[in-house]
């Protein structure tokens, strides 16, 4: 299951931080390293902090974007250290480690970590499909990246070791193949094109309705053939608006 789970760093200032984070990962079995727009990378500050972890380092990929990193993934999750205005699905470190330990543990999975100061935008919390917390100390919330990686590293092997999970829920013979961010992405963007065309959507006064309907979709987790229906659902209503 850890082999299936990728961290992804986004604009990490401090390169330390990097190195530190590539350590943690190797503690708990994480490999899996991304890293987006990082402001100094490779870099001997790196390798330092990495101490034994540094096939980390050297097998890290960089993308110019949070959509690139985790292009590939079934479920991704957006840590974040505040509560954000408008309602989203929430888990703690340790709900996020069974999960993963149960109903996700063969998907491509993906923690997303923003920069240290300011966290992840709103518009990169819109790629995940779930904002995740560690319950700090209310009075003392900040929390090192690299700590945090530990943090959320330890609840996976954790959940993985001791698979609290029940397994059982599907016959894998019967499961399909969920939906990647990619093909999630390419729906959102159809879904989005046929609403104009319709008139229920207004990109002049969008107001939150795209996100409500992103969100909404990345919580119902459809498989590849779901999308597929949704999406000839979709080409059949463009194909009536042309014969009006």
């Amino acid at each position: 299951m850890l082999g299936n789970v990728r961290i992804v760093l986004v604009g990490t200032s401090h390169p330390g931080n990097i190195g530190a984070a590539a350590r943690a990962m190797m503690n708990m079995g994480l490999s899996d390293l991304s890293l987006v727009q990082p402001e100094a990378f490779p870099h001997p500050k790196a390798t330092a902090r990495a101490s034994g972890a540094v096939g980390i380092l050297e097998n890290a990929t960089c993308h110019d974007s949070l959509a690139d990193a985790i292009s590939g993934c079934t479920r991704v999750y957006g840590t974040s250290a505040r509560h954000r205005s408008l309602a989203w699905p929430e888990v703690s470190a340790r709900e996020c480690g069974i999960e993963i330990a149960g109903e996700w543990r063969d998907e491509p999975c993906a923690i997303v970590f923003g920069r240290e100061r300011t966290g992840l935008t709103n518009a990169e919390l819109d790629l995940c499909h779930v904002m995740l917390h560690i319950p700090c100390n209310p009075a003392f919330s900040s929390l090192n990246i690299a700590a945090a990686v530990q943090v959320i590293a330890y609840e996976l092997r954790m959940a993985d070791v001791e698979n609290k999970r029940d397994l059982a829920a599907v016959d894998d013979q019967f499961r399909e193949d969920l939906a990647t961010r990619d093909d999630m992405d390419q729906f959102h963007t159809h879904l989005t094109s046929v609403i104009t065309q319709t008139g229920f959507y207004d990109p002049n006064n969008p107001k939150q309705l795209s996100r409500r309907l992103y969100r909404f979709f990345n919580r119902a987790a459809p498989d590849k053939t779901e999308i597929n229906i949704m999406r000839g659902i979709l080409k059949s209503v463009e194909k009536t608006i042309k014969n009006k």
